[in-house]
């Protein structure tokens, strides 16, 4: 008997032994628990940052800029004189084109001789003609001179003086001319002429004449802020409708970000958003302004077309927080769509479907047990759970596809 219970016994611990060694090893999973606590429904894109209010300083006409001193990050304020603009210089001459201005700087001269010498002997015949009158007049009062030969007199004395009026017109039109030939030979624009009369006749306009100060304009800064840009810096000539610099308040700053379209029909002007990564400590709080109602067209790097639509977001935080920031700075901004402080949440890596339904796997006793849930709103990570599961529980996460309901587990 003895012998023969050895042998069942040694039976029984081979059986056993083959068993063991035969039975399949546990998967290995990872696993996260069930928990309690706030949830976000979230739409997050990179956006950037964006001066609320931005003026470029252009060039109103044809001018000589001078060098610019001001750099980026400069700060001006309200009717600070940014640069003055000069008139262009005048181009050079070749021989040619100066003999011909000298030769009609010489005719205008020779005009003008000619019209002083005309308005002088216009002015001889009506005082000539002044005094015919006069004594006509008195003679007429004794009956020496009859009324028509008083009338005669009356009328050569404003014609003379008209035509002595029509040639200091002429002297003026060609003193005009000759300035106007003289400028030819200047190498700048002329300003007003010096107190006493103008130019000799015999000569082009002097030295005194030629100054470009006079006609200098000065851009002013419209506002209190920096200089965000320059678009030179050594002096030269500009164009009207140039820009010269840009000029903004960093202290008013928004933040605009592209969504994709089917995104964008979610969020609503006065939604909250969070703006983090953008180099400082914590996220910044920010509120949606406006929702551009017309989309673009944008290729991502994958050649994939999306329609995307433009969010502008006022940022909330105090100014002191976020000093450091500029413009085209760049953020990620945080839409939250839903928010709840206590909800039951599942990790969304341990969801898949099961048919019309969603599905986990609840680790039971080291082993995987297959379990239908509901689930409400879906944040970033963690999902809603109203019905099928409880605070506490482990979830298989990345369930592998050969986990069938009640294989052995073991965590990784």
């Amino acid at each position: 008997m003895r012998r023969y219970l050895l042998y069942i016994v040694s039976g029984v611990l081979v059986v056993g032994l083959l068993v063991i060694a035969l039975r399949p090893n546990p998967l290995l999973i990872d696993a996260e628990g069930v928990s309690r606590g706030p949830l976000e429904r979230t739409v997050t894109e990179e956006g950037e940052t964006r001066v609320i209010e931005r003026y470029r300083i252009t060039a109103p006409v044809t001018a000589h800029a001078a060098r610019i001193t001001l750099e980026p990050g400069d700060s001006v304020t309200a009717g600070e004189v940014l640069l003055r603009l000069a008139p262009v210089t005048a181009p050079m001459l070749d021989a040619r084109t100066y003999l011909q201005a000298q030769a009609r700087w010489a005719a205008a001269v020779a005009a003008l001789e000619s019209a002083r010498e005309e308005a002088a002997a216009a002015r001889a015949a009506a005082e000539s003609a002044a005094d015919a009158y006069a004594r006509s007049q008195a003679l007429s009062t004794e009956a020496w001179v009859t009324e028509r030969a008083l009338e005669e007199a009356a009328a050569e004395r404003r014609r003379t003086a008209a035509a002595y009026r029509a040639t200091q017109a002429r002297v003026a039109l060609a003193q005009a001319q000759r300035d106007e030939a003289a400028a030819a030979l200047a190498p700048v624009r002329l300003s007003e002429p010096p107190s006493g009369g103008g130019a000799s006749s015999s000569q082009p306009l002097s030295s005194e004449w030629l100054s470009g100060e006079s006609f200098s304009l000065e851009l002013r800064a419209p506002i209190d802020g920096v200089v965000l840009h320059r678009s030179f810096e050594s002096a030269q000539v500009v164009q009207p409708g140039e820009s010269i610099l840009e000029i903004a308040d960093l202290s008013r700053l928004e933040v605009v970000v592209e969504v994709r379209s089917e995104d964008a029909v979610g969020i609503t002007p006065g939604m909250a958003v969070r703006l983090e990564r953008w180099g400082g400590e914590g996220p910044l709080a920010g509120r949606v302004r406006r929702v551009e109602p017309a989309g673009f067209e944008y290729v991502t790097a994958l050649g994939v077309e999306e329609q995307r639509v433009r969010i502008i977001v006022d940022l909330e935080t105090p100014r002191t927080e976020w000093e450091r920031l500029g413009d085209g700075y760049r953020v990620q901004a945080v839409f939250i769509l839903w928010a709840e402080d206590d909800v039951l949440r599942v990790p969304s890596s341990a969801l898949f479907r099961k048919g019309e339904q969603w599905g986990v796997f609840v680790i039971e006793e080291g082993r995987a047990r297959l379990r239908s849930v509901e689930i409400g709103q879906r944040g970033a990570r963690l999902a809603a759970v109203v019905s099928g599961l409880e605070a506490g529980e482990q979830v298989v996460v990345h369930p592998p596809r050969e986990l069938s309901d009640g294989d052995r587990v073991a965590l990784r």
